[in-house]
């Protein structure tokens, strides 16, 4: 990246919030992949039932973030809505008939002015409030008061906007603020989502499946395209990726290729979730034998921090800044996206594997260690990392 172009944001310290104020708690851990470092921007919750956004944040090799100003006629680095929508055959942009709802725990009061800046740098139409395009609501389903800002939730919040818009551009989007990011908290705003009249929401976080049982009922929302991040930690099930009643969204690394057809390549990304649930059963539509239960994930699209996406939003220091961001935080949105391009409508007992040829599948890479290969090594047909693959146009869904 060019230093000079760059202002590279001292890590903040991270806070947990707790009843009367804050406390310290410490810095993320930089971590390296295919030479690129990066943070989670939320720290794992001290808790049960407590949910961890799945953003990551690209940054140098001492855990700084790189950002970057607006500035007139600068372009950001990061994958774009052109990259995206070519790397994933998407041409239709969708219409204002179709909501997408955003659920992300805490405050984001910079949230319609920094999706604006997003928007017109890419040149993707105006949505603001006046217009009816966009809307935020508190969990009460009321437009204010909002929580507090907690930032890694509010640059998770940043991503999931921003990704949506990418992909259907002409849809309306509200943005559902959560409570907190209890487990309890988030479900009930996906179902004050649904009650708002989305017909996509978009889930971004995730919590150990043990004892979810308790959250699963507001994440069954019949004709509606629930989609859940799969994870960020590698190998390994989360809730409410785990729900048979969501799409589970898993992640890969996108490589632009002079050679392939496509433009573009694709291999699993190693922190993607993925995995046989302990908990849930196997909905009649999943297939693979290997898993008696419930397997995740069942799509998948652009996820590693080597081929992290631009992204405009709360920056270190105050105000707003351009970052690349990463994460399965970036699919689930993206898959979202596409779901509303393509009407949104999900059925209950329909099969969103009915249509594998509208999918690019991904046969290489892995996610960790597993007792059954496909659980977390992609390959020919359906795995658990990518699960049937990424979209190659809207008619898989």
């Amino acid at each position: 990246m060019n230093a000079g172009l760059y202002r590279i944001g001292a890590v903040a310290l991270a806070f947990t919030l707790i009843a009367g104020g804050a406390i310290p708690a410490p810095a993320p851990m930089v971590e390296l992949v295919d030479s690129t470092y990066h943070i989670a921007a939320c720290l794992s919750p001290m808790g049960h039932h407590l949910a961890r956004c799945h953003a990551h944040m690209v940054t140098d090799r001492m855990g700084r973030i790189f950002e970057r100003r607006a500035m007139a006629g600068a372009t950001p680095t990061g994958l774009g809505p052109s990259d995206l929508r070519s790397a994933y055959a998407i041409t239709a942009t969708g219409d204002p008939g179709k909501v997408i709802a955003i659920v992300d725990a805490y405050g984001y009061p910079n949230a319609e002015s920094d999706l604006a800046v997003y928007r017109a740098t890419y040149g993707l139409p105006p949505c603001t409030s006046a217009s009816g395009c966009f809307t935020k609501y508190n969990q009460s389903g009321v437009k204010g008061p909002y929580p507090k800002q907690y930032m890694g939730w509010a640059r998770e919040t940043a991503l999931d906007l921003d990704m949506a818009s990418a992909m259907c551009p002409g849809c309306r989007l509200i943005l559902v603020e959560a409570n907190t990011n209890a487990d309890a908290n988030l479900g009930a705003s996906v179902a004050m989502a649904a009650t708002l009249g989305a017909h996509v929401i978009s889930n971004s976080y995730g919590d150990t499946e043990a004892g979810s049982t308790a959250f699963a009922a507001y994440y069954d929302q019949p004709g509606v395209a629930v989609v859940a991040s799969s994870g960020d930690a590698g190998y390994g099930v989360e809730f409410p990726a785990a729900s048979p009643n969501v799409i589970a969204v898993g992640g890969t690394t996108l490589k632009r290729s002079a050679t392939a057809a496509r433009g573009w390549t694709e291999t699993a990304w190693k922190g993607a979730g993925s995995g046989c649930s302990a908990v849930y059963p196997k909905p009649a539509w999943q297939t693979d034998t290997g898993c008696a239960n419930r397997m995740v994930t069942d799509v998948s699209a652009v996820s590693s921090p080597s081929s992290g996406v631009a992204v405009y939003g709360p920056a270190t220091g105050g105000g707003s800044a351009w970052a690349v961001m990463a994460g399965t935080s970036v699919a689930a949105p993206l898959i979202g996206g596409i779901y509303a391009v393509n009407g949104g409508a999900v059925d209950r007992g329909s099969d969103p594997y009915a249509h594998p040829g509208a999918l690019y599948d991904v046969i290489s890479g892995n996610n960790g260690a597993c007792p059954v290969t496909y659980y977390c090594t992609a390959g020919v047909g359906y795995d658990g990392p990518t699960g049937l693959g990424t979209p190659k146009g809207v008619t898989a869904f």
